[in-house]
């Protein structure tokens, strides 16, 4: 199978995405469950995150704050409970939102390859950077969830199909850019926290898996590398 597109023009100085934490979704809310009385063993935390008064007490105005965090991150249940999934998901967000606009402050993704994609899976972000220039990103990603992890190493995009369709599992795959096997960068109308995790993929949102489309071509490299949280 060979590239059926040609590289759009690639954008140069692009400005970091230092805030990529707020997206339109395409996917559509869960619906609620009934709220709960119940007090989450990450109350304060959770209340914390949502600016919500820290008190460490459930209260109805706090778990319908909480319901509807859950909600528009496809958490069930999504019955405003303060628990382990809901608090790691909030934790993941503080910990990419502290990266700002350093993601390869590590140096454990390539500088010595030119144009490379990298994914740090531990962080749920990827980002374009050309040797030590950040092009575009960070910006948070969904990757493989457990028994379908994201795999780890040094790849290529061997392929790229805009209008792709999944032969596996008969879903769209918009903006596909395959760079191991069947997994490879394309558009999914979820949020990027929503748990656990693709079957492998990397999941971008339409903006995001648009600007990597414009800016990759077949040919360049991708890292990957870390753990998923939960794999």
């Amino acid at each position: 199978m060979g590239d059926i597109r040609r590289r759009g023009a690639v954008i140069l100085g692009i400005t970091a995405l230092t805030a990529p934490l707020t997206f339109a979704l395409g996917a559509a809310p869960a619906q609620a469950a009934s709220c709960t009385a119940q007090t989450g063993p990450y109350q304060k935390q959770v209340e914390k995150f949502l600016g919500l008064t820290v008190d460490g007490k459930q209260s109805s105005s706090d778990c319908k704050v909480i319901q509807a965090f859950q909600t528009k991150h496809g958490i069930t249940p999504n019955a405003g409970y303060a628990g382990p999934v809901t608090w790691g998901v909030m934790d993941l967000m503080n910990k990419q939102k502290a990266v700002g606009n350093t993601p390869n402050k590590d140096g454990k993704c390539p500088v010595n390859k030119g144009r490379i994609a990298c994914v740090n899976l531990t962080l749920q972000l990827s980002w374009i950077q050309d040797g030590e220039k950040l092009v575009y990103g960070p910006v948070p990603v969904r990757t493989g969830r457990d028994g379908y992890e994201t795999r780890t190493g040094l790849k290529k995009i061997y392929w790229r199909n805009i209008d792709h369709v999944s032969s596996i599992y008969d879903v769209p795959m918009p903006y596909a850019q395959f760079f191991d096997g069947g997994q490879a960068f394309h558009q999914a109308g979820v949020s990027m926290w929503n748990p656990p995790g693709s079957r492998g993929c990397v999941n971008m949102t339409t903006t995001t898996a648009k600007k990597y489309w414009s800016l990759l071509k077949k040919g360049d490299d991708v890292f990957v590398y870390g753990r998923k949280p939960g794999t």
